[in-house]
């Protein structure tokens, strides 16, 4: 952790005191990927973390503050998301393999934050407008991303101009969080992570390119 970090009343935490905070959302994160957000109290972060619910109001207001405290960080991460298409060449094999790259960065990061991503999911789609940012954030950064990759096929007529660049970008961002966020859903339709990459692959190169990937 870097930077000053202060307590709920303004104070900066010292060493120790960053360490327990940081101690508090280490465990609230293994919570939340056990139990359902709603049944997760502040006695039991605080057990959980060797320390007590006092110390516990010292650095987060309640449940939910910390929560948007490890949404946060995690918004972040996501940032890095853009990197996956940013400067990469949608032509020929190049646009494969960036659709694959796409397709895996993407379901990974979901993989890697599945818990806390269900809260942001559940807050925004309960109108909470902090969760409903932050979800924002972690996809816009990918569809303005493919919104100028779009935009430049076009420029070159590769693409036809009656497209919608954002509207397509939008839609296949939106695609791949759905399903990144319903990846155990597909086991039950006896589809394999090895099957549905690659066919998300396919669908996000035909929405970029029109065209399907070449072999």
């Amino acid at each position: 952790m870097t930077g000053q970090v202060r307590t709920v009343d303004g104070r900066v935490a010292g060493r120790r005191g960053q360490a327990t905070r940081q101690k508090l959302l280490d465990c609230l994160s293994e919570m939340l990927s056990s139990s359902p957000y709603r049944d997760v109290k502040v006695i039991d972060v605080a057990r959980k973390a060797g320390t007590s619910p006092a110390t516990f109001y010292q650095y987060f207001p309640d449940v939910e503050g910390a929560v948007l405290e490890i949404a946060e960080e995690m918004a972040k991460d996501g940032a890095g998301l853009t990197e996956l298409v940013s400067g990469r060449s949608w032509v020929g094999k190049a646009a494969r393999q960036a659709s694959e790259e796409l397709v895996e960065g993407f379901l990974d990061f979901w993989r890697r934050h599945d818990a806390i991503l269900r809260v942001v999911d559940l807050g925004a789609a309960e109108g909470d407008k902090r969760f409903y940012k932050i979800r924002m954030r972690i996809l816009g950064s990918v569809t303005g991303s493919l919104t100028d990759a779009v935009k430049e096929l076009q420029a070159k007529g590769r693409v036809d101009k009656d497209v919608n660049p954002a509207a397509m970008a939008g839609a296949l961002v939106t695609m791949l969080a759905s399903v990144a966020s319903h990846q155990k859903g597909f086991q039950t339709w006896g589809v394999k992570q090895a099957e549905l990459r690659p066919n998300l692959a396919v669908l996000v190169h035909l929405g970029i390119t029109g065209k399907k990937p070449a072999k």
